[in-house]
This record gives C-alpha cells, sequence and structure tokens, in this order.
C-alpha cells in the first residue's frame, strides 16, 4: 500500500509538472484512499492482545 501511495505522489507531480489538472484531481482522489487504508492498517496494528489464560481441565476429565 506504501508503494501505491509514493507511486501516486510520484503521478501527482508528473500531471502537476503537464498541466493535467483533472488527472492530478482524480489521483488526489485515489491518494485519500491510499493514505486512509494505510491509517485503517496502522490502527489495527496498535491493536494489544488479549490474554485468555491458560486451559484448565475440570476434575472429573481425569479419570
Amino acid at each position: 500500500m506504501e508503494e501505491i501511495r509514493d507511486n501516486l505522489l510520484a503521478r501527482i507531480a508528473e500531471a502537476e509538472r503537464e498541466g493535467w489538472l483533472g488527472e492530478v484531481e482524480g489521483l488526489k482522489v485515489s491518494l485519500a484512499g491510499a493514505e486512509d487504508k494505510l491509517a485503517q492498517i496502522d490502527r489495527q496494528s496498535q491493536k494489544t492482545t488479549i490474554s485468555l489464560g491458560m486451559p484448565t481441565t475440570r476434575s472429573g476429565d481425569l479419570e
């Protein structure tokens, strides 16, 4: 996803140099989507792990 974002940034710069204003706007929409997805991925990676403890057996299961 980071490569896609970097590619979009390069394409936006090229479109701005060439004066392709419509292309710039479309690429900026795509860039916003890519940055949103990266933010979602980052939030998910920051979630904490919950310890469920060790499983135990009931005394009747040992016989």
